[in-house]
């Protein structure tokens, strides 16, 4: 099911791309778009982990700097039965984490310097567990690729939005397809929209299954419980800097704070979430 996520995210988005494209310059600029949209597949599969550590600012973290992490999660990837991934820790006081790469053997699991600081053993094995189930699940890429090609297509989608401001849109030669400055605009409002609308539509289902996957991987559904109630607080609290197009890889939406970016929030309830473990009986 995941494999079938990825091609059809890849395949979407790529349109989304192509459509771009054609309203910036006509069929050359779609052309050019799907050769671009090529590209960011290829390098959106493969270096995937690499994508989403670099958007997020990680920087690696050694045995020695971390600990008490590496032990942590040694321990619940042998439970798990997946390799241990590369452990990364991202430049934020607010407390959330998140898991990217392709499949378990090019994994990696990225902490903030605040959840370090914020949550016990218990509550800190509850969301390493999560985010290891992310990636036994198999559905860290479909999230990593929903954030490298969407961050794209919104970066592409500034860009026409000055060439409307500025009167360059695309050539008004019907023959070769050329569109018009107002159909550039309207792509340039439309394209980071269903963007958005397909990581909604891929995220939210695969956080109830991580937090079910990860409260069997910790032991007890305890820990990921109280933890999510802390995360939720914190996020609220602490704003955090980092690309929208990959919030939804963080176990806890980082804009959660922000009444707008709830409308397009990526997550489900932590209530919800948090009432669910609760009635896991493990």
């Amino acid at each position: 099911m995941n494999t079938i996520k990825v091609w059809l995210l890849m395949g979407t988005l790529s349109v989304l791309l192509v459509l771009m494209g054609n309203a910036i310059c006509g069929r050359s600029g779609a052309m050019l778009f799907f050769l671009i949209a090529m590209g960011m597949n290829f390098f959106g599969y493969f270096y995937s982990d690499k994508i989403a550590i670099k958007m997020t600012r990680s920087y690696p973290v050694s045995e020695a700097e971390a600990p008490d992490l590496y032990d942590i999660v040694k321990k619940l990837s042998q439970r798990a039965g997946i390799p241990m991934p590369k452990l990364y820790v991202t430049p934020s006081h607010q407390p959330n984490a998140f898991a990217t790469g392709r499949n378990p053997s090019h994994a990696a699991v990225a902490v903030t310097e605040g959840i370090m600081h914020l949550l016990n053993r218990s509550e800190l094995e509850g969301v390493l567990a999560h985010e290891l189930a992310h990636i036994k699940n198999r559905d860290v890429l479909v999230g990593t690729i929903a954030a490298a090609l969407a961050g794209a297509i919104t970066m592409m989608a500034n860009m026409l939005q000055w060439a409307a401001i500025f009167g360059m849109g695309g050539s008004n030669d019907e023959d070769e397809g050329g569109g018009s400055m107002a159909g550039g605009l309207i792509m340039a409002i439309i394209a980071p929209l269903a963007a958005t609308i397909i990581q909604l539509a891929i995220s939210r289902s695969r956080e109830y299954m991580a937090d079910a996957t990860g409260a069997s991987i910790a032991g007890s559904p305890a820990g990921l419980a109280n933890a999510l109630l802390k995360l939720e607080s914190g996020a609220h609290r602490i704003p955090m800097q980092v690309n929208p197009a990959a919030s939804h890889l963080f176990i806890v939406n980082p804009f959660s704070g922000a009444s707008l970016m709830k409308l397009f929030s990526t997550h489900p309830p932590i209530q919800e979430r948090v009432e669910r473990l609760r009635r896991i009986s493990l």
